[in-house]
């Protein structure tokens, strides 16, 4: 699906991009234990974990945003409510250590908690960290109207600006995060105004509610969406959701690749997108964050459906490959990984 002349087209205009990334930021906090460390809690009697560093990234929304910077865009218009909390302040930190970020949209609600994967890994001597127990900072509460009026007059600001929007929901409970009912609509009437600009979504829990923008699911939420009735043809689920949103789809499939879908012609158009192999571990953790940005960022570059869906699946064979944090992929890496592959085959 692609060719070096494909590669470098795309790798030399990314930098000449503008991409919003909308939803839900957490703070993805890792905390690094030595096991020889360890000693028993005179309280409790119970071990007392030591922690000898801590990493701060964004995560969720700002996985996206990671992955956007390594891949060299101009600039990443970000858009969030967050806490007014240490978390938050923490969160703002770790956006600030990245280039090109404009967090102008990015607001702190004093009635919101930041959401925080807190990830503990536990190191022993001689082998690979493990990660305990993980700890979640969620909200469970309705998003304010404070919060979903400053989101959308973010998005109406910097909207002309953006060569594509990419759109990461999140949370769980319905309207607890960012892209509430309201903030969906809004994205629908933008993709119906201006159809050649590219809002991808990506949702855990409600990508069948997204109208007239392109989607990422993965193949679960594809059926989750339609009600899981053809789960012995995966591609007609996919179709009926391309179908039904009037907008082409990039729905991922683990080692399988991307399964994409076009309803915008007479007739709806399928393309399997083979995964690029990967040998040693990994870890999967934002793979498909790291797709998105890639197909978000080739298609802004003027790639076509087969070429973002193959370049996404690139960009995520290089990020799956860093064990023990969220990968990102460098222009140079993508480069090495193209290489590898074309002398494989």
């Amino acid at each position: 699906m692609l060719s070096d002349r494909d590669i470098e087209s795309i790798l030399e205009k990314i930098p000449r991009l503008t991409i919003g990334v909308i939803g839900d930021l957490f703070l993805d906090r890792y905390l690094d234990i030595d096991n020889d460390l360890t000693e028993p809690s005179l309280e409790t009697g119970l071990d007392a974990y030591q922690v000898v560093r801590v990493r701060s990234y964004p995560g969720a929304a700002g996985t996206v945003i990671n992955n956007l910077v390594a891949l060299g865009v101009k600039k990443v218009r970000a858009i969030s409510v967050i806490g007014d909390d240490g978390e938050g302040h923490e969160l703002l930190q770790a956006l600030d250590q990245l280039h090109f970020v404009d967090r102008a949209g990015v607001v702190q609600d004093a009635s919101r908690r930041t959401p925080t994967y807190t990830k503990p890994m536990l190191q022993k001597a001689g082998h690979t960290a493990k990660e305990l127990n993980r700890l979640d900072i969620k909200n469970r509460a309705p998003l304010s109207v404070f919060g979903e009026e400053s989101v959308l007059s973010s998005l109406n600001q910097a909207w002309k600006e953006m060569g594509a929007l990419i759109v990461s929901d999140q949370v769980s409970e319905a309207e607890c995060g960012v892209i509430t009912t309201g903030v969906r609509s809004r994205l629908a009437e933008l993709g119906n105004a201006e159809p050649e600009k590219v809002i991808l979504a990506d949702s855990r829990e409600r990508i069948g509610l997204f109208r007239s923008v392109w989607l990422k699911p993965n193949l679960k939420e594809c059926l989750q969406a339609t009600g899981g009735s053809s789960r012995n043809d995966p591609a007609s689920s996919v179709r009926e959701l391309a179908a039904r949103v009037r907008r082409p789809i990039f729905c991922t499939r683990a080692e399988q690749g991307i399964l994409a879908v076009d309803p915008r012609s007479n007739s709806i158009r399928t393309v399997e997108v083979s995964a690029y192999p990967v040998t040693g571990p990994i870890d999967i953790v934002g793979a498909g964050d790291s797709a998105n940005a890639g197909i978000a960022c080739a298609l802004a570059a003027g790639a076509d459906l087969e070429q973002a869906a193959s370049f996404g699946c690139l960009v995520a064979s290089v990020t799956i490959q860093q064990i023990g944090t969220t990968g990102t992929a460098t222009p140079e890496q993508i480069r090495d990984r193209w290489r590898g592959v074309s002398r494989a085959s």
